[in-house]
């Protein structure tokens, strides 16, 4: 049966970009000017990097709530920090969120427009359903890479306050297409977030589209297809 709507999840799906293994450069020299040299650029670089890893492994939790942008900046960055670096950052906290958030190496993966615009000649409605620091960030890329207006609804975890394997994240998202979960298709790229998303949302059919940042982590439950891109999916839905 055609979708009632397709859910589609950005990283690793819509969009890749490989691994950032340190804390990007600007990001690093935009605190520097910020906390106005209260503390050297390698002290921020390991606390932005060994923050970041540390934010990832609390994210490996079953059934997290998401953190605000600022919980996660007070709780795996600022600790050590002096006064004088912690005041300014607290203040431009959103803006530093996205360009933490931001990959200038973002690029659709293949497929991705045809298939979109597919699904949208056929009357189709199209979610974005995401994990994310700032959701701001995801938006601007989609409309800079021209594919921004094909989406109904766009559920990022940061705005939504949960983040998936909560079901809560597909619900909003069908909720805001008004159509029922078990006739929605979701499309995300890691069994243990997005496919186990799905069996406890009651999505119709749930599709993994594997991408190789994250390969490497634990599996989870079995999806209902496999799809390699977007003209995988393509395929799929005709």
């Amino acid at each position: 049966m055609r979708p009632a709507a397709l859910l589609l999840d950005f990283g690793g799906v819509l969009a890749d970009a490989p691994p950032q293994r340190s804390a990007p450069p600007g990001l690093v020299l935009r605190i520097f000017n910020l906390t106005k040299g209260a503390l050297p650029p390698g002290e921020i670089q390991r606390s932005l990097t060994e923050g970041a890893a540390a934010w990832a492994a609390w994210r490996d939790e079953d059934w997290p709530d998401e953190l605000s942008q600022a919980e996660v900046f007070e709780r795996f960055i600022l600790p050590g920090w002096p006064p004088a670096a912690q005041v300014p950052v607290r203040g431009a906290v959103r803006k530093l969120a996205y360009e933490w958030a931001w990959r200038d190496t973002w690029a659709l993966r293949p497929g991705i427009p045809e298939m979109l615009e597919a699904a949208a000649a056929a009357g189709i409605p199209l979610a974005v359903v995401s994990n994310t620091l700032s959701g701001a960030a995801h938006r601007d890329f989609l409309d800079k890479a021209g594919i921004g207006g094909y989406f109904a609804a766009q559920i990022y975890s940061d705005e939504a306050g949960v983040r998936k394997p909560n079901p809560q994240m597909i619900w909003y998202a069908t909720d805001a297409l008004g159509v029922p979960p078990e006739e929605a298709w979701y499309v995300g790229d890691t069994p243990r977030r997005d496919i186990q998303c799905c069996r406890r949302a009651g999505v119709g059919r749930a599709i993994l589209m594997p991408s190789p940042r994250t390969s490497a982590e634990p599996g989870g439950p079995s999806p209902d297809d496999v799809v390699e891109d977007g003209y995988g999916l393509l395929k799929l839905l005709r």
